[in-house]
């Protein structure tokens, strides 16, 4: 009797590499991984606030190279509403929208894992930096820009911003979330 059995570091490593969808984000040079977060509050489509597992360390959280339209009457919704030319009343309809996918997807309670560039820790407010990754694995900063609920942005840099503008492009081509309405945000 031959028993051909298949090890189990090749079924890892096939699983890790085609299964997981977070894999490149891993990948990423001098990425430093935070296991054991726990999202308390959404503040709105890119800022979450979280607490560690077990130190109950809080932290605020900016999302890594995007930007979700504004929850609130701010100096930023102000610019952003010269820039596009859409009233802020409307932005501000937007951002809800935005604010309200991430409740969908990543409400409080959720439990994360958060990724940070080591060479690009915080924005300029101090908030961190992160990738959120999901408990299915998924990346919530690639899911907001897939579904056309935040935008690609450069404002804060990230290694795959040319995959976010990419992602960006075809949520815009397929009227997705957001876009759906309009085309500049």
């Amino acid at each position: 009797m031959n028993y051909n059995a298949i090890s189990a570091n090749a079924n890892e490593m096939e699983s890790s590499t085609t299964g997981n969808p977070s894999t490149k984000y891993f990948q990423i040079k001098n990425i430093h991984e935070q296991p054991f977060w726990i999202v308390e509050e959404v503040l709105d489509g890119d800022s979450l606030k979280v607490k560690q597992e077990f130190t109950q360390e809080r932290r605020e959280i900016r999302l890594y190279g995007l930007d979700a339209p504004e929850v609130h009457l701010s100096r930023k919704m102000r610019e952003d509403e010269a820039k596009t030319g859409i009233p802020a009343s409307l932005l501000l309809q937007y951002g809800l929208m935005s604010l309200d996918y991430v409740l969908q997807v990543c409400p409080p309670g959720t439990r994360i894992t958060l990724l940070t560039e080591l060479n690009n820790r915080t924005d300029f407010w101090l908030r961190d930096l992160a990738y959120v990754i999901l408990p299915n694995g998924e990346c919530l900063n690639e899911l907001l820009i897939r579904n056309g609920f935040a935008k690609a942005s450069h404002s804060y840099y990230c290694s795959l911003l040319a995959e976010y503008q990419q992602l960006n492009f075809l949520a815009k081509q397929n009227r997705a979330g957001i876009y759906l309405f309009i085309d500049v945000f």
